[in-house]
């Protein structure tokens, strides 16, 4: 009996991860009845972190009355895995598609998140890890924090994207006693600063609904915070790679928690216990939408070959359209690489048919693996 080891990311825009375990698992089970397969959907730190976290090993979902990126009243959840593991997912309080089209970066706050995470530290979490991604906000996670932002008059306040240019100092006696003993691990997976032309205000403002003033607005007041941070918390953020990460949250989480910022596949990899599951396995199936020159720094596909070629064994990606140039996945550990889409179509009709396209590439590489390993 082979066993499978099923470890994708999500095709952007067309299936989630967890969908396409469901159809590679059920293509694999055509061919091979008897196969074990072992499924372990990711997801890169925004919407749908926590789901495929439980999904992959147990847990459960723990509701919680907060607020949202408006500080409206929701209810939202956390993740709390069978080790003890709290998953946090900033999205799930501040994401993007809350705000739906009334997107003001300079408004919403991660307050909300600051309360998923107190009730984790409070409730026996043994560790939180805080995925980032999908972020409404651009407040340097000042709100999800716990310590008290002074103005230059000595008032306490919780800043927001516009507020952030008043921090004149930071006080940290007032974070809560669980969560500053809790460690904490960030999911990370870009590699942009705070500030500046490849900052978080500059490249994610404008999707967040800030126009070219307010993304300099942004970006002076994230400064601001940088600098009071590194008078009164001797850290100095402002060309940390992953700060930029959330509007400023990979920031917030290095100073505020002395979280290490790590890339999401390695967070995924350690706690889903990737390399026991798979040191038996005799073939490991992964994929992404498009292989190309930004998988090669450390997304799901590059992640999980280094991980397998090191256990010895070997990756099939399974990808919507991949560069030509692969010659780099290959020296990590990717064993080949199968694109689903039978010829170039436009979006829609890809988007209508990748399920289809998926399962019969699926079939198509079990059929060929079987024929080279009886």
């Amino acid at each position: 009996m082979r066993k499978y080891v099923l470890i994708p990311d999500s095709f952007k825009g067309t299936m989630s991860s967890l969908d396409v375990c469901r159809i590679v698992t059920d293509a694999i089970l055509s061919q091979e009845p008897d196969a074990a397969v072992c499924a372990i959907p990711v997801a890169d730190g925004g919407e749908g972190t926590v789901d495929a976290f439980l999904s992959a090993v147990g847990g459960q979902r723990i509701p919680v009355n907060c607020t949202g990126p408006y500080g409206e009243p929701i209810t939202a959840c956390y993740g709390l895995l069978p080790d003890g593991t709290a998953v946090v997912e900033m999205a799930a309080a501040a994401g993007l598609p809350m705000v739906g089209e009334h997107r003001n970066a300079e408004r919403t706050t991660t307050y909300g998140v600051g309360q998923l995470i107190v009730h984790a530290a409070r409730h026996g979490a043994r560790q939180i890890v805080l995925a980032l991604g999908g972020s409404a906000t651009n407040d340097g996670g000042c709100g999800a924090v716990g310590v008290r932002f002074l103005n230059a008059a000595g008032k306490a306040f919780v800043p927001v994207g516009a507020t952030l240019k008043d921090v004149a100092r930071i006080d940290t006696a007032a974070m809560d006693e669980a969560v500053r003993r809790v460690p904490f691990t960030t999911m990370c997976d870009i590699d942009n600063p705070l500030c500046g032309p490849t900052g978080a205000s500059a490249v994610f403002g404008p999707q967040k609904g800030a126009d070219a003033a307010m993304v300099r607005r942004l970006d002076d007041g994230l400064r601001q915070l940088a600098g009071v941070i590194r008078r009164d918390l001797d850290c100095d953020v402002l060309d940390l790679p992953g700060g930029g990460a959330a509007g400023g949250f990979g920031a917030g989480a290095a100073a505020f928690f002395r979280s290490p910022l790590r890339m999401g596949i390695d967070v995924v990899l350690s706690l889903t216990a990737f390399d026991r599951r798979a040191a038996d396995a005799d073939l490991v199936i992964t994929g992404e939408g498009k292989l190309d020159s930004q998988s090669l720094r450390g997304k799901v596909v590059i992640g999980v070959a280094r991980r397998a070629k090191a256990l010895g064994v070997p990756v099939a990606a399974l990808v919507g359209a991949s560069e030509l140039d692969v010659a780099a996945a290959y020296a990590v550990g990717v064993s080949g690489i199968f694109p689903i889409n039978p010829a170039p179509a436009p979006f829609d009709q890809v988007k209508s048919l990748c399920r289809a396209h998926l399962r019969f590439t699926a079939e198509n590489l079990i059929h060929f693996f079987r024929a080279v390993h009886p």
